[in-house]
């Protein structure tokens, strides 16, 4: 089938009722985010499951929650204090733009969400496929998720043949996505259709090793039919990863307090608290008194992958004197300071910072 053979005459019928069905009987249950219609909540845990494994996210939510329980706290609390929180998560970005989100609708009358996708997508870091979660989930609008998952399913079922590298099949498909919604008692149907879609892809319709034997429209699936899920969705192009190195110093004053600098606002870690970085080991030796610097320790490197980068790690561990002001001193823009083990929990730190930290011994008290 090409990908403009999929029609409205050639799309099942019965499939929004079928995975409606599905999910009541074989869907996901008792997740900490079902079973509302707040906005906050629906995009929270949106926001979160980005990118970001489920059992990651179940220990985070509640906790995050606990501290904002709704979105005027959020928008009142400062970023460290979210980053903090957010910390366990990675793509910090999300974060920020959260922040920035909570602060936009807290200001808003009785600090309420937009109503439909297209307007939720005006907020700082709302994508089509979150407004469209919020919509269906807290609305009951007609808004077509539209996630790696959900193009998965979809591809599969039509064995849509278009390159979904190029934005022409992504539309394409999404058209018809938003015909397969359900038509009526949208209030209830579209929160269910919207888990039962996101079920079967996470659950059943997996990149690998499908169980079609499980797949509630199996009847319907063309690469089933064909004897080829894996074959879909088709995507020529694949994202080109890099590699950085980076000498991250590990400077210790005797009482347990380890400089850390703020991050810039742009690039890897933006904004968070870090160690410092250097591009090689000398320029981090550089910064170091020379006393410090003779007995510097290299630790194991390690490799820390990011989305689009692999990030090689090399810490060197060092005791400095108390006066000694390390690099970001007086520095606006990534300030650096003193911080001891007591405020580690407090900032938002990468999490091969945060375990770095966390591996230092402990002082003892004099």
């Amino acid at each position: 089938m090409s990908p403009r053979a999929a029609g409205p005459a050639a799309l099942p019928p019965a499939f929004a009722r079928h995975v409606i069905a599905w999910q009541a009987r074989a869907g996901r249950h008792g997740l900490p985010w079902q079973g509302t219609r707040d906005p906050y909540r629906v995009w929270l845990s949106e926001v979160m499951l980005q990118q970001t494994q489920m059992t990651t996210v179940l220990g985070l939510y509640p906790r995050f929650l606990a501290r904002f329980p709704d979105v005027r706290a959020l928008a009142a609390a400062s970023l460290d204090d979210v980053l903090a929180l957010w910390s366990g998560l990675g793509y910090y970005s999300r974060a920020r733009n959260l922040h920035r989100c909570a602060q936009v609708v807290a200001a808003r009358p009785g600090a309420a969400f937009l109503a439909t996708a297209l307007e939720l997508e005006t907020l700082p870091g709302i994508g089509p496929s979150t407004a469209a979660a919020i919509a269906a989930f807290c609305f009951g609008e007609r808004a077509a998720i539209f996630d790696g998952n959900v193009q998965r399913v979809l591809a599969r079922l039509l064995a849509f043949e278009g390159d979904l590298a190029g934005t022409a099949a992504r539309r394409e498909l999404h058209e018809v996505a938003q015909r397969l919604l359900p038509t009526r008692d949208l209030l209830r149907a579209m929160p269910a259709y919207t888990q039962g879609l996101m079920d079967l892809g996470a659950t059943v319709c997996l990149p690998r090793k499908p169980l079609c034997d499980q797949c509630p429209v199996r009847g319907d699936c063309n690469a089933a039919r064909r004897g080829e899920p894996e074959a879909y969705p088709r995507r020529t192009r694949t994202l080109k990863r890099s590699a950085e190195s980076m000498w991250l110093l590990v400077a210790c004053r005797a009482d347990g307090a380890v400089w850390l600098q703020r991050r810039p606002a742009r690039g890897v870690w933006a904004s968070l608290h870090a160690l410092p970085a250097f591009a090689d080991r000398a320029a981090l030796v550089d910064v170091l008194p020379a006393r410090a610097a003779a007995h510097s320790r290299d630790g194991e490197p390690f490799v820390h992958v990011l989305t689009h980068k692999d990030l090689h790690l090399h810490p060197v561990f060092v005791t400095v004197p108390a006066y000694w002001r390390g690099p970001g001193a007086g520095d606006e823009a990534c300030p650096g300071g003193w911080h001891l083990p007591s405020a580690w929990q407090g900032l938002g730190l990468p999490t091969p910072v945060r375990r770095l930290l966390e591996a230092l011994p402990p002082v003892v008290p004099a």
